[in-house]
């Protein structure tokens, strides 16, 4: 019998045996990694963007001219920290408040599934348009318009997404 061939492939396994080993002392990061991201994380952080608390917008700060003081310059008046004021929306009752959570739940969904593969926005496009279209000055027309704002270009593009739709007026 010849045992050269079984030299040869003891041999092989032996120099893959050491690369492992030496490899696993190495070349691992002593820093654990983060988990990569999920669908459901994915999911989560749009639930918690889409449903924040509308704020204003901060205007962008005037130029201000260097403004020569009089020789005897009253005391400036004191300012008194004040929290930015929430925006108002049109009050729905009771029925309208029923029907349009109930539209907005079902974008929420629809949002979910047009991030999975080979689905679309379609139906959320849908609703939300008719979100805006029945309630405009509501809570849920502001959803709906971010909404539609926090799609990729490519969808506005697709489903004729216009700039009103998408305005969300001096709130963010």
């Amino acid at each position: 019998m010849n045992t050269f061939w079984l030299k040869i492939a003891a041999l092989a396994i032996a120099v893959v045996a050491g690369i492992i080993v030496i490899g696993s002392f190495t070349g691992g990061d002593s820093e654990p990694k983060e988990p990569d991201k999920t669908i459901y994380d994915t999911w989560e952080e749009d639930d918690k963007r889409l449903m924040a608390e509308p704020q204003f917008k901060e205007p962008p700060p005037a130029p201000t001219a260097p403004v020569q003081q009089p020789e005897q310059a009253a005391p400036a008046p004191q300012t008194v920290a004040t929290e930015p004021s929430r925006p108002q929306f049109k009050e729905l009752s009771v029925e309208e408040d029923f029907e349009a959570q109930k539209l907005w739940i079902w974008v929420e969904n629809q949002r979910k599934m047009g991030r999975l593969p080979v689905m679309g926005y379609g139906q959320m496009v849908k609703a939300c348009r008719d979100i805006i279209q029945r309630w405009p000055e509501s809570k849920y027309a502001f959803y709906a318009k971010r909404a539609l704002a926090d799609l990729p270009e490519r969808y506005h593009k697709m489903y004729n997404i216009t700039k009103e739709e998408i305005d969300l007026g001096n709130l963010k």
